[in-house]
């Protein structure tokens, strides 16, 4: 598979990693969008969140958990953060594996895109 994100889970591409799992790898954004912009994804290939099944539940929780933990770590909690999945080209997805995006570090606006 040719997938940016599937060869950063699996180390084929070295990215600056802040957490990492069996289930699933956070990393530091290349192009950040804010001072803080991780990146959380599946080590499983999953496309989009269109792609979820009942069996990936457990997953998604686990990666939008992982999120607020990261958060509190880079002292982003007490001000606030923001998390965000885009499903599509339509919604600006540009790598096609599941991602959940945190972002934090200054004041975000309202509404997005």
């Amino acid at each position: 598979m040719d997938c940016l994100f599937c060869k950063i889970a699996s180390g084929e591409i070295p990215a600056r990693l802040v957490y990492e799992d069996d289930a699933m790898v956070a990393f530091a954004d290349l192009h950040p969008q804010a001072p803080v912009h991780l990146l959380l994804i599946p080590r499983r290939h999953i496309e989009t969140l269109n792609a979820l099944t009942a069996a990936d539940d457990a997953l998604i929780g686990a990666l939008l958990r992982r999120a607020s933990l990261l958060a509190h770590a880079e002292g982003l909690a007490d001000r606030g953060y923001r998390t965000v999945v885009n499903s599509k080209a339509d919604a600006g997805q540009t790598v096609f594996h599941l991602h959940v995006h945190l972002l934090g570090g200054r004041a975000l606006g309202w509404p997005p895109g």
